[in-house]
């Protein structure tokens, strides 16, 4: 017998397009082995995601962009068609947010998580994150916020070369118009261009101390604060390999344990009062040894599933568990499981794993996706190289990581989800 509440169905929220969100998947199979009925709204186009076996049914999501009423109006949609109230899952920041702030008019047909309808936002938030690791003593990278172009230099004699650039509110960013959430400047004058482009993005640029990456200093800890905002399941993961390499989502993982991580953790989701699942991203100053707080996704990373215990519990079963009023089991940590991401790090994929491996795509009981996605990797990647090499003219590609979730110079995903 299932440990969730088989009788509640589960509906995944992503407006973001990208088809290589494996974090969607991982959602999809971990609630559907457990026997719950799974509706995904999310976009279908060449996704390997609808190919899943667990997936009851693909729901048209709102467009790019949409505003908190049309979200409303297409949760609204799903819901009639369920016809039975159903716990709610966004799986980027722009639906955790919209959720959030939406909650009670969600209820009764939507089960989330109570907490300040603000919070996801004040989270999600880069300018406002520091804001928040300042009132909770949390080690967070030295950022300033420029005013006006000639702050630029300013703020580049204070923080030094090269700095990173941050949009404070990157699902804002406009697809196609080659913004990213992050990058890292080596100049002030390209931190000025980016300043000059702020309308655009839709939201301040924020100017941030550069901690350079190296062995064993990315790490990231998934978890789900309960009703009484108790931290349960995940865990501390240590980012081995990422993609792109030194930047970005985290290709290969590892279980680790990290009591500071755990303390840092239940530190900030207790006194922020935040109830849900959440992702947090770290980087180790390899100076001082202390953990810096990058970024908090308050929703499911792209990884979560690495953090599955000994008795199966994820953050997305202990939602679900929570959420419907079930107790959530005390099962031992797998600390030493490995979490990879096949079509960024395929030869670690085939390497031994002594203690014991998911991957993103490829399951026993589920191997349609697998082979799903290797056929729309190979079509991107043999894509991307007639584009470099002047073939084909430039078309816009789906997009590899979730610029929402997953800053180019940080861990995912995050992407947290």
């Amino acid at each position: 017998m299932s440990l969730l509440d088989t009788r509640v169905p589960a509906v995944l929220l992503r407006i973001d397009r990208n088809p290589f969100h494996h974090g969607t998947l991982g959602a999809v199979r971990s609630l559907g082995r457990a026997g719950v009925e799974v509706h995904v709204v999310a976009d279908a186009t060449g996704s390997p995601v609808r190919r899943s076996r667990y997936v009851r049914r693909m729901h048209p999501p709102p467009l790019p962009g949409a505003s908190l009423d049309d979200i409303l109006t297409v949760l609204r949609r799903v819901a009639d068609r369920i016809a039975r109230p159903a716990v709610l899952i966004p799986l980027d920041d722009a639906t955790a947010i919209a959720a959030a702030r939406m909650r009670d008019e969600l209820a009764p047909s939507y089960l989330l998580p109570a907490m300040p309808c603000t919070l996801a936002e004040r989270v999600a938030d880069k300018a406002e994150l520091t804001a928040v690791c300042a009132s909770t003593d949390v080690p967070y990278p030295v950022t300033l916020v420029p005013d006006s172009p000639a702050g630029i230099a300013d703020a580049a004699r204070r923080l030094g070369l090269p700095m990173v650039a941050k949009w404070s509110r990157p699902w804002l960013l406009p697809a196609g118009r080659g913004l990213r959430s992050t990058v890292l400047v080596h100049s002030a004058q390209h931190a000025r261009e980016l300043y000059l482009r702020t309308e655009e993005a839709g939201s301040r640029l924020l100017l941030q101390a550069y901690l350079p990456p190296g062995p064993d200093r990315d790490w990231f800890f998934h978890g789900y604060a309960d009703h009484a905002g108790t931290v349960r399941a995940g865990g501390p993961g240590r980012k081995q390999l990422a993609w792109p390499r030194g930047a970005g989502v985290t290709a290969v993982g590892c279980w680790t344990p990290n009591p500071q991580l755990r303390a840092l953790a239940e530190r900030l989701t207790g006194e922020l009062g935040y109830r849900g699942v959440f992702d947090l991203d770290f980087r180790r100053c390899g100076t001082t040894g202390r953990y810096h707080l990058l970024d908090f996704n308050p929703r499911p990373g792209a990884q979560f599933r690495l953090f599955a215990d000994s008795t199966g519990l994820d953050v997305v079963r202990a939602l679900h568990l929570d959420l419907t009023g079930r107790p959530l089991p005390d099962g031992d940590p797998m600390t030493g499981r490995a979490f990879v991401v096949e079509n960024y790090a395929p030869f670690a994929a085939l390497r031994p794993a002594p203690g014991g491996r998911e991957l993103a795509w490829y399951a026993r009981d589920d191997r349609v996706p697998g082979w799903a996605m290797w056929g729309l990797w190979c079509r991107h990647v043999s894509r991307r190289l007639r584009e470099r090499l002047g073939a084909t003219p430039a078309a816009p590609a789906p997009p590899l990581i979730p610029r929402a979730a997953t800053p180019a110079l940080t861990s995912d995903e995050r992407a947290s989800s």
